[in-house]
């Protein structure tokens, strides 16, 4: 599954290792700068080698992936795991749980076709904090 070539575009190794479902979203995070390697802003195009730190901002939590082996193909979930190691500490990940629990719940009947003002005005004010 591997390729005998030594570096893979970030994009790419963030999709097959399935830390984004599509390769574009991939690339968008990378756009956004919330991709970083070695601790600089990485562009969809910039090349990864084993032993590299990708640091990646998702869900609220700064995740740090090292490259343990180079792949182009997207693999199954169990075998992730030889490709990538975590470096990310638990607490990050229990604090992201926590936060997800004090968000806000919007939800609306089906018969409303779309969102009211109040509605659309506490989805605003949530991605305004969030954004920051």
């Amino acid at each position: 599954m591997t390729d005998c070539e030594s570096t893979v575009r970030v994009d790419k190794w963030l999709w097959a290792t399935r830390i984004f479902k599509t390769r574009s979203l991939a690339s968008e995070s990378c756009k956004a700068g919330k991709v970083k390697v070695a601790d600089l802003k990485a562009k969809p195009s910039r090349e990864v080698t084993p032993g590299d730190i990708i640091t990646v901002r998702k869900n609220g939590v700064n995740m740090r992936l090292k490259v343990l082996e180079i792949i182009e193909k997207r693999v199954g979930a169990k075998t992730v795991a030889e490709y990538l190691k975590d470096l990310t500490p638990e607490e990050d990940y229990a604090a992201a749980r926590e936060h997800r629990k004090t968000m806000p719940q919007f939800s609306r009947s089906s018969s409303t076709p779309r969102p009211t003002r109040k509605e659309r005005q506490a989805w605003e004010e949530f991605f305004a904090k969030e954004n920051k």
